[in-house]
């Protein structure tokens, strides 16, 4: 799929948005386990917007959503979406996390195995949704 008329932007935002929920399942049920607040994670992604909060967690998160949905449906191939969603979500964890991540302590405490399940079940969910809006267009 790639990108250059409007029902494909709001294919993006589709995905971005779906994704964006989904993939928290994994560190919302570690967290739920081990007794963490769910908001920490939310929290944490605030501090790229200058603290942790709530507020600029949703905004961080929802931007960086988009952002990588957009690489995502730029780049993936158009057979396989799914699984190779599920690597570039991987690639995204190692940049968010192991790059990034480390200059911000708050991220960088998160449960990393959780919050890579996070980016790579946010990718393959990215590659799901294109999937099915190129198959069963809207319009």
């Amino acid at each position: 799929m790639k990108c250059v008329d409007e029902r494909c932007a709001t294919d993006v935002l589709v995905a971005a948005a779906v994704a964006g929920v989904v993939s928290g399942m994994p560190s919302t049920l570690y967290a739920l386990r081990r007794g963490i607040p769910l908001s920490a994670s939310t929290a944490a992604a605030g501090t790229l917007l200058g603290r942790a909060s709530i507020t600029r967690g949703v905004l961080a998160h929802a931007a960086l959503s988009c952002m990588w949905a957009a690489v995502l449906a730029r780049t993936l191939p158009s057979r396989h979406r799914i699984a190779a969603g599920a690597l570039g979500g991987a690639a995204i964890a190692a940049l968010d996390l192991g790059v990034i991540g480390r200059r911000y302590p708050a991220i960088h405490a998160l449960p990393q195995p959780a919050q890579w399940a996070d980016h790579v079940l946010f990718g393959a969910t990215v590659g799901a949704v294109l999937d099915a809006r190129c198959r069963f267009p809207t319009r």
